[in-house]
């Protein structure tokens, strides 16, 4: 996979030596989102066997501090709507206390690798819904995409290191990102739950307890 990644870095930098008049800007832009996004890839591949390899070492524990919930997942949304190459359309909505007391950086991430599922999984052009509660010492998370949705029969194993559902084989990933996410949970005393259907798409609950002022 990060050959992949690395050819099309090496072959869209070639490129865009060749484009040298103010016309040709369209096809520069095309072959500068393609690096972009090869980065972007490479640089969460790399993060992913980080964290693991910090995982089984025991290195990760939770350090809370106060921030505001609904600004953090705001700017997530915004972050994650402007790396979409397909034009998904990310909707959020944040109902109850906006300040909660937990781990930022795990949270963030978790919310990086849901939302980053629920684009690579849906179709052009799809809607994404993202909304987050906090009420009676709880954050709850719903992240629910209307794309190729999880067979059954692979869905027993979601949360196995390396497991990738078999309509998923021909979109970028390492079997990692949802083996991370159950760890950082279990690290912050939360619950993961799902519910999906082939071809109907795929809604993620998350449930974590916290202080809040």
């Amino acid at each position: 996979m990060s050959s992949e990644h690395h050819s099309t870095i090496l072959s869209s930098a070639s490129l865009l030596a060749k484009y040298t008049t103010e016309g040709e800007q369209p096809q520069r832009d095309k072959h500068i989102a393609r690096i972009k996004s090869s980065v972007n890839n490479l640089t969460s591949i790399l993060n992913e066997f980080l964290s693991i390899g910090r995982i089984d070492d025991g290195r990760i524990e939770p350090q809370a501090t106060t921030f505001d919930v609904q600004e953090m997942v705001s700017g997530i949304c915004t972050e994650m709507q402007m790396l979409s190459t397909q034009n998904q359309q990310i909707t959020y909505k944040h109902l109850g206390q906006t300040m909660v007391y937990l781990d930022p950086n795990l949270f963030r991430n978790i919310i990086i690798n849901l939302l980053s599922n629920a684009i690579k999984f849906s179709h052009p052009g799809g809607k994404i819904e993202l909304n987050t509660t906090v009420q009676e010492r709880e954050l709850s998370v719903v992240i629910r995409d209307y794309g190729i949705g999880i067979a059954a029969q692979d869905q027993k194993r979601l949360f196995k290191r390396f497991f990738r559902a078999r309509n998923a084989v021909n979109i970028q990933g390492t079997g990692l990102g949802l083996h991370i996410v159950g760890k950082y949970l279990e690290l912050m005393n939360g619950k993961i739950t799902f519910n999906s259907n082939l071809g109907e798409g795929t809604i993620f609950n998350i449930v974590i307890p916290v202080n809040y002022i």
